[in-house]
């Protein structure tokens, strides 16, 4: 190796903490759809920093936003208002149809917000026994990292050698009406549950599943909390994912795509009720709500409407999930999606996914395995047909010679 190219690897390897394994590539610029490594390779990233970039990497007009606003006013914590934070509320209610807003930073932040404001509610609304607020949730779910968040994991990873944990929370399988019927008593304040489950393989919950949820929500009083973190702002051809079913959540959680990629910026999304119950002093963050993550996710917003890309998530997912589809090998078990969120599960004796996903990297794709035998397949929203050709062409090549 020349001495004069520095070795981020092994560099990485000999101060950081080893909690990811990614593939080895080393990436230096992205622009759209594209990004190049520190050698100059051309990659089309099928990942999208797990949905966080789908306006595609460096869009110009956030960066502008950015620049802009990071010039002027950066951070004043929310012991002072600022001229962004207004703007974005009214900008993302409109767009949603929210009642109320509470920004946060990381996804994981607004998932526990969500959890805290549902069991407030629970005992100051609804009138459940204090100490004794039940959730729901469901098995194989993501819903980050925190300590709180995964007490309810069912990822053994996840949970071993990291408990206690805390009590409180019910986990049912996935996509099972029947089941959360069974599970809800007169304590429960909530269902957690994503639309498609992202980090299990892209699992899609059964047709009438999310209009039987609602209907047993409303009538046991119970909050349905929608984490559209991944799912969410046009990954799956609508603005919510929620959308695909013609209901509406009590809570809604976004984050990831809500800056861009440029910037980590959440949101609890709400009807009056949960979030009402919060009180000055009860709940906060020093950077959730600072003029720059408003300034970033109002543009971020702003383009994802404006430059059609919900509507071309559509379009362009229909086209990759139909070539997918078209691809014989008989390494491939199945394959699913909704819009641009989606998955090639592969059969067991297939050997691992990440094998696969090396071989597409050589092949200029870069894509991610999950739970073994699913790769994940997320373009940023901005692709076009051209560029869904140009990937399908090469992994349909990769399967064929596996």
């Amino acid at each position: 190796m020349d001495p004069l190219i520095p070795d981020f690897i092994t560099t990485e390897a000999r101060f950081g903490a080893r909690n990811y394994e990614p593939l080895h590539v080393i990436l230096s610029r992205g622009e759209g759809v594209w990004v190049w490594d520190t050698q100059g390779n051309r990659y089309l990233d099928c990942l999208s920093a797990y949905s966080a970039v789908n306006q595609g990497h460096c869009h110009p007009k956030i960066l502008a936003a950015m620049v802009e606003q990071a010039s002027k006013l950066t951070l004043t914590s929310r012991a002072f208002h600022n001229d962004q934070l207004a703007p974005f509320y009214e900008q993302i209610a409109e767009l949603t149809g929210s009642h109320k807003v509470l920004p946060m930073n990381s996804g994981a932040e607004a998932v526990e917000s969500a959890i805290k404001s549902v069991r407030k509610w629970g005992y100051e609304v609804k009138g459940v026994p204090d100490g004794q607020a039940e959730i729901i949730v469901c098995a194989d779910n993501f819903h980050g990292r925190t300590l709180g968040i995964i007490g309810f994991s069912t990822d053994a990873a996840a949970r071993e050698h990291f408990g206690p944990f805390a009590p409180g929370l019910k986990i049912i399988p996935f996509g099972n009406a029947k089941a959360l019927e069974e599970a809800i008593t007169p304590n429960t304040v909530a269902f957690l549950v994503e639309p498609i489950q992202g980090e299990a393989g892209v699992i899609i919950p059964p047709p009438g599943y999310f209009t039987r949820v609602r209907e047993l929500c409303t009538a046991h009083d119970v909050m349905l909390i929608l984490d559209e973190i991944q799912t969410g702002l046009g990954r799956t051809g609508k603005l919510l994912a929620e959308q695909h079913d013609g209901i509406e959540a009590d809570v809604t959680l976004l984050g990831k795509a809500l800056s861009g990629g440029f910037y980590p910026v959440s949101a609890v999304l709400s009807n009056n009720a949960v979030l009402g119950t919060l009180k000055p002093g009860q709940h906060g963050s020093t950077f959730g709500g600072n003029p720059l993550a408003c300034a970033v996710a109002r543009a971020a917003l702003r383009v994802l409407v404006e430059e059609g890309m919900i509507e071309n998530a559509a379009v362009q997912g229909e086209r990759f999930l139909a070539g997918l589809r078209s691809i014989r090998a008989n390494t491939i078990r199945e394959v699913r999606g909704r819009g641009l969120m989606l998955a090639v599960e592969l059969h067991p004796e297939a050997g691992d996914a990440r094998r696969y996903c090396e071989a597409l990297q050589g092949r200029g794709i870069l894509a991610k395995d999950t739970h073994g035998h699913t790769i994940r397949i997320a373009p940023p929203l901005v692709i076009t047909s051209d560029q869904v050709d140009w990937a399908l062409e090469r992994i349909g090549a990769t399967f064929r010679q596996s």
